[in-house]
Parts: C-alpha cells; sequence; structure tokens
C-alpha cells in the first residue's frame, strides 16, 4: 500500500493533507497524464496507477480513460510493460466480474452490468479487437496473457460480435492457434479456454479452427497431460474437440478421414482387475464422460445418414466398440460413466446391421456365459437400480432393434418358444414378460417400450406376437398376450404402467386388421392368479 500511495504521488505530486481529491479526481489526474506526458516513463507510471484503480474505481477509469488507454495501445507498442498495463486496465473495466474492492459498493447492483456497457463501447471501432489479437505475436508474458485475458473478457460479453470480428481478421483464427504451442502452460491452457468460447455454434470458426491442426495440437496436448489419468487441462481439450465435432458433418468427416477416431481409443483402457475405486477419480471420470459426448457426436442420430454409417464402421474397426462392449460388463464402473458407456455403444450399432449383429453375439464374461443383452435387461427390470441406468438400457434396446429385422424377429421368437427347462436359459422376451407383470410400474412402462420396439415397421411380428400364448397355471387355459396386456391395462391403477401398455397396444394394432380384429376379444379374458413368480429372473 505504501508502495502505491508513493507511485500516486510521484505521478501526481504532493497534496495538502487536509484536501486529498477524490478517486474521480485522481483518475482524470491520471488520464490527462497519460495523455499530455511527452516522456515515456511517465506515461508509464500513469498506466500502472490506472491499472491499480481500475478495480475499485471502474467505472471512472473506463469512462475517462477508454481512449487514452487505446492510444497507449496504438502509440506505444514497444515497450512491453506500458502495453501490458494498459490491456490489464482494459480487462478489468469490461470484467464481467465483481471485484471484491466493488461488492461493497452502495452502486453494487448498477455495477453488474457496466463491463458489458464498456465492452459495447470498446467495440465500436472494430479495430479495436485487431489491434488485441496483433498483442498475441508479442511473445513476451507481460502482453501475450493480459492479451489472451483480454479476448476472454470480450467474448464472454459480446461472443457473437467478436466471433464475426475475428473470422474477418487476417490470420486471427491462426494467431490463436498458433498459443497452444507456447511452452508456458498458463498461456497454453487459457488459450484452450478462449477457443472453448470462441468455437461456440459457429460452424465456420470450427471449420477453420479444425483446418489449422487442431485435433493434432490437442491430441499432442493429451498425451503430454496423462491421457485419462490427466487434469482439467485434458478435460477442456475434449471440450474443444466437443464444439468442434458437434453438429458439424465436414469436421465430422475430417476427424474421420485423419485417422483421429483410432487415438481415442486408448482413453477407454479398463483399470487392472481388482484395483480400488480410487482409480475411478472424479477427475478421470469427468474427462471420460467428455470422450464419450466425442464419440457420440460423432454418430449421433441428428447427423446426416452417410456420415453416422461410417464414423460407426470406424468405431468398430478402431476397437472402440470393443472396448465399449467390455466396460458394460466390467465391475466396479461408476454408474454415470456405465450409463453414458450404454448410450454411446447404442448409437454406435443403431441402424448398423454389422455393428447390431456382434453386439448381440457380445457375451458377458461369467459362468456360464451369457449374452451382453441379457444382463442389461435384467438391469432395467431391477427396481433397485437407478433411474437413468435402467432408461439407458431401454435405449440401447431400442437402438439394438432400429431397423433391425433380424434381431426383433430373435426376440418375438423366444416368446414363442420359451425355455423353461434351465434357469440358465433366460430369454429376452422372459425378462420383458417379468417386467410387464412387476408391481413396479417402471418397469411395466420400460418391458412394454421395449416389447414395442420388436414391432416397429415390422407387420411380420405384430402378427407373430399374436401367438404368443402364457400359460401361468396348469388349471387355467393359456391366454394370449395382447389380452393380457389389455387387462393389465384394465387392472393397473398407476399412470406410468397404464401409458406404457397403451404405447404397446398402439404399436401393435397400428396397421394390422389381424390385431385389430382379435383386440375386441380382449374382454373375455379370464383374471390371472396372483403371478409375482411369473419369469422372475431378477
Amino acid at each position: 500500500m505504501e508502495y502505491f500511495k508513493s507511485g500516486l504521488k510521484t505521478v501526481l505530486g504532493s497534496q495538502d493533507p487536509d484536501q486529498q481529491p477524490s478517486g474521480a479526481e485522481t483518475v482524470e489526474r491520471l488520464v490527462e497524464r497519460v495523455q499530455s506526458s511527452t516522456l515515456l516513463d511517465d506515461r508509464r507510471d500513469a498506466c500502472r496507477a490506472l491499472k491499480a484503480l481500475s478495480r475499485k474505481y471502474r467505472v471512472e477509469v473506463g469512462a475517462q480513460g477508454m481512449d487514452a488507454l487505446r492510444f497507449i495501445l496504438e502509440t506505444d507498442k514497444a515497450d512491453c510493460e506500458i502495453i501490458g498495463y494498459a490491456l490489464d486496465t482494459l480487462c478489468n473495466v469490461m470484467s464481467p466480474n465483481l471485484f471484491d474492492e466493488e461488492e461493497n459498493s452502495e452502486e453494487q447492483q448498477a455495477l453488474l452490468h457496466v463491463g458489458e456497457q464498456f465492452t459495447e463501447m470498446f467495440l465500436k471501432r472494430q479495430e479495436n479487437v485487431t489491434l488485441i489479437l496483433s498483442f498475441l505475436e508479442e511473445y513476451d508474458f507481460k502482453v501475450r496473457w493480459p492479451a489472451l485475458k483480454l479476448l476472454a473478457v470480450l467474448l464472454t460479453n459480446r461472443l457473437r460480435d467478436i466471433q464475426e470480428i475475428i473470422l474477418v481478421s487476417p490470420m486471427g483464427v491462426s494467431k490463436l492457434m498458433d498459443l497452444l504451442g507456447d511452452s508456458r502452460e498458463v498461456i497454453r491452457n487459457d488459450t484452450l479456454l478462449l477457443l472453448i468460447q470462441l468455437t461456440k455454434s459457429n460452424a465456420n470458426i470450427q471449420k477453420i479452427v479444425a483446418f489449422e491442426n487442431a485435433f493434432d495440437r490437442l491430441f499432442d496436448v493429451i498425451v503430454e497431460e496423462g491421457c485419462a489419468d490427466g487434469g482439467i487441462v485434458v478435460e477442456d481439450c475434449f471440450l474443444l474437440m466437443l464444439n468442434l465435432l458437434k453438429n458439424n458433418s465436414s469436421n465430422q468427416n475430417f476427424f474421420k478421414e485423419g485417422s483421429y477416431i483410432q487415438k481415442l481409443c486408448p482413453m477407454f483402457a479398463l483399470p487392472p482387475e481388482g484395483s480400488d475405486e480410487t482409480c475411478w477419480g472424479p477427475q478421470k471420470v469427468a474427462i471420460l464422460l467428455c470422450v464419450l459426448q466425442v464419440v457420440r457426436c460423432l454418430v449421433s442420430p441428428a447427423n446426416p445418414g452417410q456420415v453416422t454409417t461410417s464414423c460407426q464402421k470406424s468405431l468398430y474397426s478402431s476397437g472402440i466398440f470393443q472396448a465399449l462392449s467390455s466396460i458394460l460388463m466390467a465391475s466396479g464402473v461408476p454408474v454415470n460413466f456405465l450409463t453414458e458407456a450404454i448410450c454411446t455403444l447404442s448409437e454406435v450399432i443403431r441402424g448398423n446391421q454389422h455393428n447390431q449383429q456382434h453386439f448381440a453375439n457380445v457375451m458377458a464374461p461369467i459362468n456360464p456365459p451369457r449374452e451382453a443383452i441379457i444382463i442389461l435387461l435384467m438391469s432395467m427390470v431391477n427396481e433397485k437400480q437407478s433411474f437413468i441406468l435402467r432408461c439407458s438400457v431401454l435405449y440401447c434396446f431400442q437402438c439394438y432393434l432400429f431397423k433391425n429385422e433380424v434381431g426383433q424377429a430373435q426376440v418375438v421368437q423366444t416368446l414363442l418358444s420359451p425355455s423353461y427347462e434351465d434357469s440358465n436359459l433366460v430369454t429376452c422376451g422372459q425378462l420383458l414378460c417379468s417386467g410387464l407383470y412387476s408391481h413396479d410400474s417402471l418397469s411395466n412402462w420400460l418391458s412394454a417400450v421395449a416389447l414395442s420396439h420388436t414391432l416397429i415397421e415390422n407387420p411380420a411380428q405384430r402378427e407373430n406376437l399374436l401367438r404368443v400364448l402364457l400359460s401361468p397355471d396348469p388349471n387355467y387355459r393359456p391366454v394370449t398376450l395382447i389380452h393380457q396386456v389389455a387387462l393389465l391395462f384394465q387392472q393397473s391403477s398407476k399412470v406410468q404402467s397404464k401409458l406404457g401398455f397403451l404405447i404397446l397396444l398402439a404399436t401393435w394394432l397400428s396397421h394390422c386388421p389381424s390385431c385389430c380384429e382379435t383386440f375386441p376379444r380382449s374382454s373375455y379374458c379370464h383374471p390371472l392368479p396372483d403371478s409375482s413368480g411369473w419369469f422372475d429372473y431378477r
């Protein structure tokens, strides 16, 4: 504090103790000194003092000093120290956050948007942003880092405006990309954060960044930082990657053709068997969730069909399909990561007959071996499992059956000829039936919706499902499944259950004359005894 006071005395001269100037007066004198001093040292001292005052007297410094600071940036480029002071001051003036010095101010509420207002003033001249971009070429830390921080502040306050200005600025994006190679971690890391902001919802900037070797540079940083065992920087790399790929088919093709999908595979390596829970730390899980999001954006149903299909093929050939399958069957995997992995694998197989067939053949590493899809359905109808996990299994089952007539026929066949002799031969159909008759309304809904997907765009299976008979007790004659679903709908008092049964019935009856003819006779179904023991393979 004494140093600061002595600095002000140097700049302003000695003051009468009884006539101390106000903050606004002090700022006015400092701005006048910046504008009128012919000596660089005097201007530098005034800029240093303005920087010190810019947190407490932000409004005064911004209102009186904006033009003076811009003048310094234009005329004193050769002096890194004064440029650094000017950039830091502008950064403080336009900051979207309140400083500690402002929190006790009577005008605190009015200060909430003052940074945005000063940003608007600053952007009235677009060449100001070009000027800031030019300082990124200066290697001196005192200039490059403040310039980077100021650009981040401008992006926070006026994202769309800054994106448009950088797009038309010569080599604007290239200058930012060069900073990813800076050996100083703070510069590199702040550049990552800035690029995450810059690439939001702007396809043109996303393409330019991608073709500036962004993926190569990001994977270099990821490897350098320790891949999945790295820190927050690795997560930031994948967040930027996600921005570049999401809803951008051009970058998705570039990512696939550049063999970058293969570079994702090592991220899915599972910890050695017997490892304790510490190997799944919060940061590692956060990184892996970002990796899964990157994979999902490559095979998203919203992508053009050709892009999705080619990426699905690459994900299988690269080994990521197998890695995801292993994660599904592994023990000790955190539930949030497991849930996202199930959703990711779902979209890797969705509508792709080759991948769907291989998924049907994935076996769980248990004795006796069982298909992975059976283990997943067991989790879905188990009311002790988390809601989000059970919903993800339903999504996986839907994606497995999407445009998969063979898979649909196989599921229906397990209902037509179930095996009761060996309890180890539990089938998809039996598990879905156990869910229909469960006392848990969520199991009713999940099982009914899952069963409805065996019928979508498949008239033959609608006919076949009419032949399914249930015989829970020797004393009762077999009853058709459609009659039982209608009866369950009538008897249930839970809205969620009723909705599930309605979805199944509506899908079943759609464009199926035989079903429409059979369904009205469902009112003649005999009531069933307690069926809590039916197909109880949970």
